[in-house]
């Protein structure tokens, strides 16, 4: 019989006042009695749900079973059939609005905690079992990928395994993309990343960083090299700001500058050679997960952090999750307010934040109650320092120096159901096709543009 429990078992986690001074990971995981006991949760159900709620299709009720037998090796083979970043996944996923929304469990209770699950198995694998990945025989051909974040090394993951010979072109200096530079240590531990980025190394697949395309040399250029199909999986790494008075004092950061620095660079750390400026009294601007990863990092830096969004919490679109830790962090967060000025010292340094109180009227197009100012309602905030997070396009870049590729309004390439370009040969897929999203769904156009790839270089070569 399942086990009717209507809630998860708990996730360990560092106590608040101690993890806000390090980096440490936060959530500890689950241990092996633990994931049993939870996998008896699951009801597996005839026409799985849960399934349809995964953008990679994971056989989730045919992995829980082999947790709740215990045999964690077979688990992650299942898992390993559709998804190539388990470890990455299982951390960093908005499960409550994919597979587990979708899990019957959650009508009446809270739904199977899949990703909690996902992750422990991927842990298990790499702590108990973690041999090389072994290199496919080459079938001959040659694919290049442009970016290695999510959606770059998922394609490139699945078209290696396939025979092909791939290079993937990252413009940093290292591999992983907003898995490496966005996403705070306390969140997904580089060493993790790593880890898969070395079995894709293993499989054959060839990583070149520092070149940055459209500068370094072009899409064409590449081409020519003899590789036959491009997928461009560059991301969306073009910070937005709002055009306030006094948003060029120094003082005032883009999250993406603010997390580079802090995750790629290791700035965080005592000794290092990448400077960041430790603020006193930080204001973070926006309520998505970048926001909160940058607020809780200038929380670990000593910072108090007040985290400005111009709705209310209920459309506050950071995983609930996150929300959660922060609170408990001690981050503050000034909701229905929106900055509406930068005030500086004498100096230059940012001294004030000047905001606006918003109440909601009627709903945007995104379905959200438009957050309308409230005349007179001016205050200000005391700050050294304020992070804009407000959202990130793709960089124009490659788009300016390769012909034939179409873009949207928003400056993000345009692309068929197959994940193809307006140019033969050419695929896209993750945030460089819908703005910033989820790793998950990145990872999802990739695996889709791998697919798409194939069927166009076997269909060439007959």
């Amino acid at each position: 019989m399942p086990n009717m429990s209507l809630k998860k078992v708990p996730m360990p986690t560092q106590d608040a006042d101690v993890r806000r001074t390090n980096f440490e990971e936060v959530a500890q995981g689950y241990t092996k009695e633990m994931a049993m006991e939870e996998a008896t949760r699951c009801l597996h159900c005839k026409n799985q749900p849960c399934v349809s709620g995964c953008p990679v299709n994971i056989h989730i009720p045919d992995f829980i079973a082999q947790v709740k037998d215990g045999d964690m090796e077979e688990a992650y083979k299942v898992i390993s059939l559709t998804s190539s970043l388990p470890a990455i996944c299982g951390r960093v996923c908005p499960q409550e609005t994919q597979c587990e929304e979708k899990c019957v469990r959650g009508i009446k209770g809270e739904a199977v905690a899949i990703g909690r699950l996902e992750r422990f198995v991927a842990d298990y694998h790499r702590e108990n079992h973690n041999t090389p990945a072994e290199k496919p025989e080459s079938n001959g051909h040659k694919v290049a990928v442009v970016g290695a974040g999510p959606s770059g090394l998922t394609a490139a993951g699945d078209l290696a395994k396939k025979g092909y010979e791939v290079t993937i072109f990252e413009a940093l200096h290292e591999a992983g993309g907003v898995l490496m530079y966005g996403i705070p240590q306390f969140r997904l531990p580089k060493e993790i990343v790593q880890n898969e980025i070395d079995h894709l190394k293993e499989m054959g697949v060839k990583i070149i960083t520092n070149f940055v395309v459209g500068r370094t040399d072009s899409i064409d250029a590449i081409m020519d090299e003899g590789y036959e199909a491009v997928f461009i999986g560059s991301g969306a790494g073009l910070p937005r700001f709002m055009n306030l008075p006094g948003e060029n004092l120094k003082g005032v950061f883009s999250a993406n500058e603010f997390l580079t620095r802090i995750n790629l660079m290791k700035a965080y750390k005592e000794g290092s050679d990448t400077p960041i400026y430790h603020p006193k009294k930080c204001v973070v601007v926006g309520g998505g997960n970048v926001a909160m990863d940058a607020a809780r990092c200038a929380r670990r830096l000593g910072a108090e952090v007040h985290i400005v969004y111009r709705r209310s919490m209920e459309e506050l679109p950071a995983r609930k999750e996150e929300v959660e830790h922060a609170k408990e962090e001690g981050i503050v967060f000034d909701l229905l307010n929106n900055p509406v000025e930068v005030i500086g010292d004498e100096n230059g340094w940012v001294k004030q934040v000047k905001c606006i109180r918003m109440e909601l009227g009627e709903p945007d197009e995104s379905g959200r109650r438009r957050p309308m100012p409230i005349e007179g309602s001016e205050f200000v905030i005391d700050a050294d320092c304020m992070i804009m997070a407000i959202g990130t396009s793709p960089n124009p870049l490659i788009r300016s120096t390769t012909e034939g590729l179409e873009t949207n309004r928003r400056g993000c390439l345009v692309v068929d159901e197959n994940e193809q370009t307006t140019r033969e040969g050419i695929y896209a897929g993750g945030d460089a096709v819908t703005g910033a999203a989820t790793v998950i769904s990145a990872m999802g156009a990739g695996k889709k543009a791998a697919a798409s790839i194939h069927k166009y270089i076997c269909k060439k070569s007959r």
